[in-house]
């Protein structure tokens, strides 16, 4: 056996995965595909002790400390796929090799379906963002949109007024209903039902939105709750259960981050419903410490 824990994913949760068990004095392999959710984003904010950090600054350092216990092998490259069970599991990298792991954590996170909308995707990350908790208050509060792509669309924009003036934008799809209506009246929110034709600005600036009927709103932020799906299909090849949440699939997990299948662990934003950088980084923690735990027979 190559290695005691495989941890499949080197952003912030198979990171925090990898600590416990390096410091446990296992065998570590880490494969990292170098492409984590948050390359887009300039700064990582409300994570406590490196708010205004960049990601790829935070991870940076975390592979440095990780390298520096003899027990860790970063791989970079991409994991093609997993096989065996629980003692034997095999993993084929991108370059060819196949390494062994007596468990397997997967860490490698989920990509964004973004709305095909021109401009929006060049902003991604700065101007068009996710979630306000990361993002909101360095708008200054400055008019913010919201683009309704599904149903749950409307509770960005009952929280987005904290932040600073809120238009939704139902996009012709997702019109509040009566109670929605009110809750949002009642927030100072503005319901605008014209479907969204492109973003304003040189990018990956935004100085507004332009719909179809050729109204033009001033904004300096469009907030989008896209779907997710996960990265690759090395969970689904494995048999780990799913459930399907607001934002898209994500693995089940027990209160040690194991999945559905013995010795196959699973953090970040592949295994919750919704997430943050902190919140990453504390399920990768606990992921390592099931693995650690199941490694001595202790669950």
């Amino acid at each position: 056996m190559d290695h005691d824990v495989i941890i499949i994913g080197g952003g912030f949760a198979g990171l925090a995965a990898a600590m416990p068990l390096v410091r446990a004095r296992r065998r570590v392999a880490l494969i990292d595909a170098g492409l984590p959710r948050n390359r887009f984003s300039p700064a990582s904010h409300g994570f406590l002790g490196q708010d205004g950090v960049s990601p790829a600054q935070i991870r940076a350092r975390a592979r440095a400390e990780i390298a520096a216990y003899p027990t860790a092998t970063l791989l970079d490259g991409a994991a093609l796929s997993a096989s065996g069970g629980i003692g034997a599991f095999a993993v084929t990298l991108s370059d060819g090799r196949v390494i062994s792991g007596a468990r397997l954590i997967l860490a490698g996170g989920v990509a964004d379906r973004l709305p095909d909308i021109p401009g929006l995707a060049e902003r991604w990350g700065v101007t068009v963002l996710h979630c306000p908790y990361c993002h909101g208050y360095e708008l200054g509060g400055r008019p913010v949109a919201v683009l309704a792509v599904h149903p749950m669309s409307v509770h960005q924009a009952l929280l987005l007024p904290d932040w600073g003036p809120t238009t939704f934008l139902t996009n012709g799809q997702f019109p509040p209903d009566a109670q929605t209506q009110a809750h949002l009246a009642r927030r100072g929110v503005r319901v605008v039902d014209a479907p969204l034709a492109g973003l304003l600005g040189t990018a990956p600036g935004l100085d507004g939105v332009r719909l179809v009927d050729g109204q033009i709103i001033d904004v300096a932020a469009l907030f989008v709750g896209a779907q997710t799906e996960p990265v690759d299909a090395l969970a689904a090849s494995l048999g780990c259960a799913t459930e399907t949440g607001p934002m898209g699939p994500y693995l089940v997990v027990d209160m040690m981050k194991a999945t559905s299948v013995p010795g196959v662990f699973a953090a970040g934003d592949l295994a919750a419903p919704f997430g943050n950088a902190m919140l990453a980084a504390a399920a990768g923690t606990t992921a390592g410490l099931g693995a650690h735990r199941s490694l001595l027979g202790l669950g």
